[in-house]
């Protein structure tokens, strides 16, 4: 049978759970009243008064009417609410409501009250008391409490919530929570109650514990009355910015790391040590600077994805044996600067050094390759005699360029006067870019003597730096200077030009000689080498076969294809190949033999200790003639070598015993009275 709104009211209020007999009058109340079935979202009986307000014609057809296709999240939440506190206690709500009929709104005051089913589910009874009169705006505001996913909430002081809208219940898992139950951080509640009671209120972002776990919230919370009793209350108005929280902390994490090593960066890093000194708490601290020695070897020969894979396990070594206080950044490359904060002793201090270059220190394998890596370190502390961080690291900079140069795997502790010399290093690195701006590089040259001939046939061009107030300032003195800023490689291409030059121009006034010229492994690898050397090898009178280039044994290492590739291009164009101070190098002899090498110069080292490097030398002796290839002694310096050279057929010697390197002026003078020179006669002899 039809369950009837005469049935419906017939329902014990104390304890509604059964549906009593025939009744009728509810029919004839003027009062809208209704059953809503909160879980299908439909009406199961409605009085003439209910139907009219739903703009139903009749009973049968509003409780044909399914309303959850329509009904927003909020208020399918808000129903929900009104379930969950049915089912513990018996208590109704009056709210104003805007319903909806055929999609005109209708604002009227309902009452709600619990209502079970006869299948035991609970409904609710709900009671139109009359159409609201209020204004537009008030109308509108009721609708955006219901709606909206701000939290606002009422509390007492020191008691339960006074009142929380929908999204408040929901985030809050009821509505009887205490003001200090919501806090993750207790601290943060006290701050707020004692800044609300000097100003009357107060906005912070912090932890609150919902149904969802703790987010993050910006409260704001204000001191009000409640206006039901008069008695003092607090309102919270939460804005839940968790995602937004956690997007900003995740772009600051960004800001702050190193995305390779997840160190601190140097921006990090610098605003760190700002806040050190605006605490007035660096005196004393210790800046560690410290990279990795001969880093651009294990990218150059094994690829950048190794060199990124050694920079990570550095990292992570040197973090996991440093205190937890101590700061670690990457500045970039393969540099890297541990803060050590407060006045720790020299002692520790060394400690901690220690640790991390052992860390280092263990071999480390990636894709089946082992390397064994060492770090150089430069240190300094904040004391009275600096301003500032960003002079401490400079010290430490400097401290570590001391490291490197005294042949890197140390720790330098800087002092002034390392101050003073890397001052006069500076200034010598802006007077080599003056130098190179307005070319003040000359050539001196060092004949090459055939041992068996007893004649000048080659020489070696030699770069000398012409100074404007120092006069001729010798190549160890600016090279390195050279290698470390980039400039080496104007100073690759001046030699170059001067030396071919002079090779053509001695070859067009009938002077044969082999001129040898030193090049770069920055200048072999530059993409524009080959073009530079076609367009000398155009030039009018240029002597072909007789310009020998001299590339170190470590430009051979890598990609032996296009290295020879490369090589048979350049004595293509007529240019020889050397292979300079070989022996110090890589010295694989059966990689040597691959490429089309014209000359072989055994280095100095060598030459100064015959006879013991004796086996050695004969060794490459006779490379040089299975490979085609002349060999050169370098470092030749006492007529016992000369002759013990000759005793075993090496081809040619240079060194201090035939002469020093002199001005091309000079050459055609010394070539032409060396038959009576004593070395000469020596070999005659």
């Amino acid at each position: 049978m039809k369950q009837t709104m005469a049935q419906t009211l017939a329902l014990d209020q104390t304890s509604p759970t059964t549906v009593g007999g025939e009744f009728d009058f509810a029919y004839r109340l003027d009062t809208a009243l209704w059953v809503f079935d909160i879980d299908h979202a439909r009406i199961l009986n409605a009085n003439a008064a209910a139907c009219e307000l739903w703009a139903a014609k009749d009973e049968e057809e509003l409780r044909a009417r399914e309303f959850a296709s329509t009904m927003s999240t909020s208020v399918s939440n808000r129903l929900r609410q009104y379930q969950t506190d049915f089912s513990n206690s018996d208590q109704k709500f009056t709210e104003l409501w805007t319903l909806y009929p055929n999609g005109v709104p209708n604002s009227v005051m309902v009452i709600f009250k619990r209502f079970v089913l006869p299948d035991q589910r609970m409904a609710m009874l709900c009671e139109a008391v009359g159409n609201s009169v209020e204004q537009a705006d008030n109308v509108r505001s009721a609708e955006a409490l219901l709606h909206t996913d701000v939290l606002i909430s009422l509390f007492n002081r020191s008691g339960p919530s006074l009142y929380l809208n929908p999204a408040a219940r929901n985030a809050f898992l009821g509505n009887t929570v205490d003001l200090s139950d919501l806090f993750e951080n207790q601290q943060d509640c006290q701050r707020i109650l004692r800044q609300v009671d000097q100003t009357g209120e107060m906005r912070l972002v912090t932890k609150l514990r919902t149904a969802h776990g703790v987010r993050w919230f910006d409260l704001t919370v204000k001191n009000c009355l409640d206006a039901a009793t008069g008695d003092p209350a607090l309102l919270l108005t939460c804005i839940d910015v968790s995602e937004l929280k956690e997007a900003r902390d995740t772009a600051r994490h960004l800001a702050d790391r190193d995305q390779l090593t997840n160190l601190y960066n140097r921006s990090f890093l610098q605003s760190h040590l700002a806040w050190l000194e605006e605490r007035h708490a660096a005196e004393g601290c210790a800046i560690v600077f410290f990279d990795v020695d001969r880093f651009k070897q294990i990218n150059d020969r094994y690829g950048h994805e190794a060199g990124d894979a050694v920079l990570r396990n550095i990292a992570i070594r040197a973090r996991a044996v440093l205190n937890p206080e101590d700061m670690i950044a990457r500045l970039g490359g393969d540099e890297f600067v541990v803060v050590i904060e407060g006045k720790d002793s020299t002692a520790d201090i060394e400690d901690r050094i220690d640790r991390i270059r052992r860390a280092i220190a263990k071999p480390m394998v990636y894709d089946q390759t082992r390397f064994d890596v060492t770090v150089s370190v430069g240190v300094a502390r904040y004391g009275d005699d600096t301003d500032s961080f960003s002079d401490v690291l400079r010290q430490a900079d400097i401290a570590l360029y001391v490291s490197k140069q005294g042949g890197r795997n140390k720790v330098t502790v800087f002092d002034v006067e390392m101050g003073d010399a890397v001052a006069a290093r500076d200034r010598l690195e802006i007077e080599l870019k003056e130098a190179v701006a307005q070319n003040q590089f000359v050539l001196y040259f060092q004949p090459r003597l055939n041992i068996e001939s007893r004649e000048i046939v080659g020489v070696e061009g030699l770069v000398r730096w012409n100074h404007p107030t120092r006069g001729i300032v010798m190549p160890n003195d600016f090279i390195p200077v050279c290698e470390e800023t980039g400039l080496i490689d104007d100073l690759g291409r001046i030699v170059l030009e001067q030396g071919c030059k002079q090779a053509i121009e001695w070859h067009k006034a009938g002077r044969r000689l082999n001129v040898s010229l030193n090049v770069s492994p920055r200048q072999f690898s530059d993409p524009q080498f080959l073009d530079t050397l076609r367009a000398i090898a155009s030039q009018d009178g240029f002597p072909s076969g007789q310009i020998e280039l001299e590339i170190t044994e470590n430009v051979l290492i890598g990609d032996d294809q296009l290295i020879a590739e490369k090589l048979k291009a350049i004595t293509a164009m007529g240019y020889g190949v050397a292979i300079d101070d070989f022996g110090t190098g890589y010295s694989n002899l059966a990689y040597i033999s691959r490429f089309p090498l014209t000359c072989i110069k055994i280095d100095r080292s060598f030459i100064q200790q015959l006879p013991e490097t004796g086996p050695l030398v004969q060794l490459i002796l006779t490379l040089g003639e299975q490979i085609g290839a002349c060999v050169v002694s370098e470092g030749v310096e006492t007529v016992e070598q000369l002759n013990w050279l000759n005793d075993r057929a090496c081809a040619e010697a240079q060194g201090y015993l035939i002469t020093r390197p002199m001005p091309a002026s000079e050459l055609s003078e010394f070539i032409k009275e060396f038959p009576e020179s004593e070395v000469a006669q020596a070999l005659a002899g």
